[in-house]
This record gives C-alpha cells, structure tokens and sequence, in this order.
C-alpha cells in the first residue's frame, strides 16, 4: 500500500535493481495468514486468475496466535494490554477479582488523560494491589523506539523494532492548521506488490498485531502532542495492506476511537485498501471507519500492471462492490487515491474515464504525487499536467483534491516506506505501448 500523508489544496487554488522473487499463490477470499516458504504453499482457490503474491516470510509466525486460555493476547507469559478491546481488558481485571471501574481507570491512563502510559511507574492513582497484579500479569509495550527521523518540512518517519527484531515505519505529519496526523502500518512488508510502491518490493514478511498497530497512535500522542499539538488523525496508509490483516486491523481502529481513550473521530480514521473486495465488504459492514481505496488506473489493462490485486478483483467488481455496499451507508464517502504516473495514468483520456469510473459513488478524490524511489521505474506527472487533470474532474462536479508530497527527502512520502531486502518481489514486465514513458 501506499501512503498518504500530504497537505490538502482545495479544487480552484494551484498549489534498477537485482532481485528475485518468491511466489507464493493465496486464496483471496480467505487470505489465510502467509505459511513458511519452507512449508507448503495455498492452492489457488478455484478461480480462473491467479494472483502471484510475494512473500519474505521464513521464520517469523504470526503473532497474533500467541494467547492465553481465555484468547487474550501475550507477551512472553504476561497478558498484552494493548492487544485487548475495552469489554476485553474488563473482564480481565474481574477475572483477576477487580471491579470494572479498575478496568476503567487502567484504560484512561493507557490510552487518554494525556498519560499514555508505558509502564507501572506510571499508573498513578490506581489501587496499590491492582498495580502489583499488573505488575505481575500484564505487558505494557508491543513496540521499542528505534529511530526518528525529521524531514525538512517537519514530517517524522519513526523506525519501530519488534519483539522479533523486525522494524516498521510510522509517519507523523504535522499541519498547521492543526490537522496532525499519524500513519500507521499494518504489516512487515507487504504482499500485494503495486509496482510504484517502495515497501512493495519487501514482500511480506509478517502482519502486525491489534496491539502493535494501536501501539503507533499511542507513541505518537505520546512522542509528540507536545511538539506539534494534538495528533488528531490516523490513516492506515503506512506499510502493509490492511485488508489483508483485517481482524487485526478493524479491532485496532475499535480501540482507537474508542470515547474513553485515545477517543479518534471515526471519520478521521481512514483505512487504504488497494482493492479485496471481500474484505472491503467485511470492513463496511463492520466499522464505522473512513475508507480509501488506492485506484491509480482507470483501465484494467494498466491496473493489472501497476496493481497485480486487479487480476483478481478488477475495476468493475471493485465499483460495483462500493456502489451496492455504499446504498446502505449514509453521509459516508469514499475517499479514491490516485497516484499521478507520467505517461501511464494521467492522459485527459483517463481523467474523463474517471469520471465515468466513479458515476453513483459519494466520493472524494485525492491526486497524489508520484515520489520516486530506486525501486520503480515510474515518473512524476508535471505540476501543470495534475492541475489540467483535477480541473477536468472538477468541472465534472468531482470532489477532488492535490496531495503534495510530505517528507519525501527522508523517505517518508507516499509510497517510500520500508527497506527491501536482497530477496525482491519482482518488478512485471511492462506493456508495450507504455515502455515509452518509463525510459
């Protein structure tokens, strides 16, 4: 997935490498969890397209399968907080013979009351026995600061090490009309290799859990509520695709907009999809989350390419699918990113496709810059042409926005995070009447 974490400018103000690959075949209506390479491999459920999906994974296993008896997530041999939903972490404390206002008050000062607390030490104003148990039961932390990073225009890439010695890449990114906003990750990696996405070339190495996700928002308050004000937006645009990690990722969004904690506006909780149609159903039915879907085409013979998840839930599948589910949604839009490829995707053909593409659909559409990496070959669309495109779709009563890059110095920008690793996804062999743009 790509990011997206750039200022707004309202409609009318003009503001090769070695690799080689892993293929792992998955079902896509189930996406089970990603199995070692050096196990076996998922057959392709019957379907006449196949997807190659592009996994590093070895030795690292899914996390999230580490719980008690009871089906709280653990660390080591203590209960992981973070990892619980708020009725969770109640009837957790009553098993341990406390009242529901203990829970309560744990709550507010993990999450809110501006304490985000880490440890023990910082648990003030609880029960002294409550806070020995904690002590002898409960993990406070899923994450451990590595580095921070600041770009020339104030943005910070965070570099986060996990238990198992992975790391991943969180951005905070300050505005100044006091729109800060955090952008979390969802998976080590990722698996659905959209070939102008940096972190694409990793593969996926693991998902992250609910409390590993939940765990940036809370670092970011924490980091920086003091430096840039109030952290008052999350977008799940980070690393990973997080609908192929959904369970973790909706019960991670349920914690953070939670009233009584880090207490996020839903509607400023934005969850990326580059399009699983199943897990978009789930996710809309389930969660009352701000969606955005990355499009960057407007033909399935350039989605194919740049978005190998389209051989699998193409453009007309994918519409139709919001189409149907949005009737029953109210006040609610869908926020389409596109990412402006020279020469690929940015004709005034393809502007007025888009259009077409989008008829029926109470949308937004964000124009993203391209930031280009040393693992892509694609070019940046010139200013002058991404005005001529958003004024096509504006004319054509499209709500539609310019998302200039944020932290691109420091490879903090859409599509830049992560580091590959000798092993690559590969990049797909390029059509023909499109080979001209990218030399």
């Amino acid at each position: 997935m790509e990011a997206m974490w750039m200022r707004r400018v309202p409609v009318g103000l003009k503001p090769s490498i070695p690799f080689s690959a892993l293929i792992l075949p998955i079902p896509f209506p189930h996406l089970k969890p990603l199995l070692s390479l050096h196990h076996r491999s998922l057959s392709i459920a019957a379907s006449s397209s196949t997807i190659p999906v592009y996994s590093t994974y070895h030795h690292h296993h899914h996390p999230s399968s580490a719980a008690d008896e009871n089906g709280n997530p653990i660390k080591g041999s203590k209960v992981l907080l973070k990892g619980m939903r708020y009725f969770e972490l109640q009837n957790w404390v009553q098993s341990h013979g406390y009242r529901p206002g203990q829970a309560l008050m744990l709550w507010k000062r993990l999450y809110g009351n501006n304490i985000w607390a880490h440890c023990i030490d910082e648990l003030e104003g609880l029960n002294k026995d409550f806070k020995s148990m904690l002590s002898e039961h409960a993990e406070f932390k899923a994450l451990t600061l590595k580095d921070s990073i600041k770009a020339s225009d104030g943005t910070r890439k965070i570099l986060f090490t996990l238990d198992d010695g992975l790391v991943i890449e969180t951005v905070i990114i300050p505005c100044d009309r006091g729109r800060n906003t955090v952008c979390v990750s969802s998976q080590v990696g990722c698996a659905m290799n959209c070939q102008f996405c940096y972190t694409g070339r990793m593969g996926l190495t693991r998902h992250l859990t609910a409390a590993e996700i939940v765990e940036q928002a809370v670092y970011a308050r924490r980091l920086f509520s003091s430096e840039v004000g109030s952290i008052t937006n999350v977008v799940f645009m980070g690393m990973g695709e997080p609908f192929h990690n959904i369970e973790s990722v909706i019960k991670a969004a349920d914690i953070m907009v939670h009233d009584q904690g880090l207490h996020f506006s839903p509607r400023k909780v934005t969850v990326s999809t580059s399009g699983l149609v199943p897990q978009l159903k789930h996710f809309l039915r389930e969660s009352n989350c701000a969606l955005a879907v990355s499009l960057n085409a407007t033909t399935d013979e350039v989605r194919n390419w740049v978005m190998p998840i389209n051989r699998k839930y193409n453009l007309s599948l994918l519409l139709q699918t919001l189409r149907e589910e949005l009737r029953s949604k109210h006040n609610y839009k869908v926020l389409f990113e596109y990412v402006m490829l020279a020469g690929v995707n940015d004709s005034l053909e393809d502007a007025r496709r888009l259009i077409d593409l989008v008829q029926g659909i109470p949308c937004k559409v964000n124009l993203i810059s391209f930031n280009p990496h040393c693992g892509s070959q694609f070019k940046p669309t010139s200013e002058e042409k991404i005005i001529e495109f958003r004024n096509i779709l504006a004319e054509a009563g499209c709500i539609v926005f310019l998302r200039p890059s944020r932290g691109d110095d420091q490879m903090a920008a859409c599509g830049q995070l992560g580091k590959p690793g000798q092993v690559q996804a590969p990049l797909l062999r390029v059509p023909a009447k499109f080979q001209s743009a990218l030399t």
